[in-house]
């Protein structure tokens, strides 16, 4: 699913992508190509802005070379923000969704990436990460805008 919606403002370009990602099991998943794929070409230069339009998931930059990265990484929310603590109002929707909230908090659900010679700026070893939180968080929705 992808929606495209166009402003310009004061000589600079402003496109808005709806990207629907595939829905993912608990974890931390690279989805850098699913990004680049949502969009059309990249213009020379800009900026890319990501929003994970939910509350209970993360979007970040990290090391995409280690898988270890991205188990430690698990390990380290699971420890921070535990299942079934007895403090927790919000319990509702499930065991995995109040602790869900808190790692979103964590993590953050918005990216700037800068755009340099048609192509996304990150690192060497950089890559987008979608941090889902909950076991069964069904498919996330990104609004990209880039501005050139």
């Amino acid at each position: 699913m992808v929606g495209v919606c166009f402003f310009i403002f004061f000589n600079h370009m402003v496109k808005h992508y709806s990207i629907g990602l595939k829905p993912y099991l608990r974890g931390v998943h690279l989805i850098t190509e699913e990004i680049v794929k949502g969009l059309e070409t990249l213009p020379e230069e800009g900026l890319l802005n990501l929003l994970l339009q939910h509350t209970s998931a993360g979007i970040t930059i990290n090391e995409n070379a280690d898988p270890d990265v991205r188990h430690d990484l698990n390990s380290f929310f699971d420890k921070i923000a535990p299942e079934n603590q007895r403090f927790y109002n919000h319990t509702m929707e499930g065991p995995d969704d109040m602790p869900a909230h808190i790692k979103s908090m964590l993590c953050g659900v918005s990216l700037s990436i800068p755009i340099r010679n048609g192509r996304l700026a990150l690192g060497t070893w950089q890559g987008i990460y979608l941090c889902e939180f909950r076991n069964n968080g069904g498919q996330r929705k990104i609004l990209a805008t880039i501005i050139s």
